[in-house]
């Protein structure tokens, strides 16, 4: 399966989820979006990195799991996304010490958090973008007058929003597997991903 290289395009709030947030990364070579659902925390902390003049008082989780792999010689070499399973997108970090490689599963929310730490690539595969990658109708002119800008306008994340929630499969749910999936969720204690259900449940 080929690689596709991603550049992070912004940030978005959820106009849905309280204290959600979808990152908008961008296929280098191509149009097409790639949106993903994250927590306040890790929109923060993928902000302030973006941000190279916002330096916080004290490390953030992220940067001290930076502190902490320059002290002892660890390399994060690229992240690739390489799994799409209900809504959800799995990554790994490529690692390197000594001359070693190993690869460690993370949360994609965290794994493009140290990327930028470690100034490494992003990557998933053809067929992850071919699924969940979306075209937004962006005027090309404001496009370039915002390049700048880490938050996107509301119109685009309420677009980026409808592709998220259709790229979960929600949408073509009934009510009753909602329901179940809402349970099922709550007993895995994925709360994340049954606050997008009950969202989905409450516009019903």
């Amino acid at each position: 399966m080929s690689l596709v290289r991603l550049n992070i395009k912004g940030i978005s709030y959820s106009q849905t989820q309280n204290g959600a947030y979808a990152l908008i990364l961008n296929e280098v070579d191509g149009d097409r979006k790639l949106p993903i659902v994250i927590g306040a925390f890790e929109a923060q902390s993928i902000a302030i990195a973006l941000e190279k003049e916002i330096r916080p008082p004290r490390p953030l989780t992220h940067d001290l799991f930076k502190n902490f792999a320059d002290r002892f010689d660890i390399i994060v070499k690229q992240v690739i996304i390489h799994k799409l399973v209900d809504g959800v997108f799995y990554s790994s970090l490529i690692c390197e010490r000594d001359k070693i490689e190993e690869i460690i599963d993370a949360r994609t929310s965290d794994a493009i958090a140290l990327a930028l730490r470690f100034q490494a690539p992003i990557f998933t595969y053809k067929n992850i973008l071919d699924k969940a990658g979306i075209y937004l109708k962006v005027n090309p002119k404001k496009e370039d007058e915002e390049q700048d800008s880490i938050l996107v306008d509301d119109l685009i994340a309420e677009e980026i929003e409808a592709a998220a929630i259709e790229q979960e499969g929600y949408t073509e749910k009934s009510l009753e597997e909602l329901h179940n999936l809402l349970e099922e969720a709550v007993n895995n204690e994925d709360y994340e991903k049954a606050a997008k259900i009950r969202d989905e449940i409450s516009k019903r």
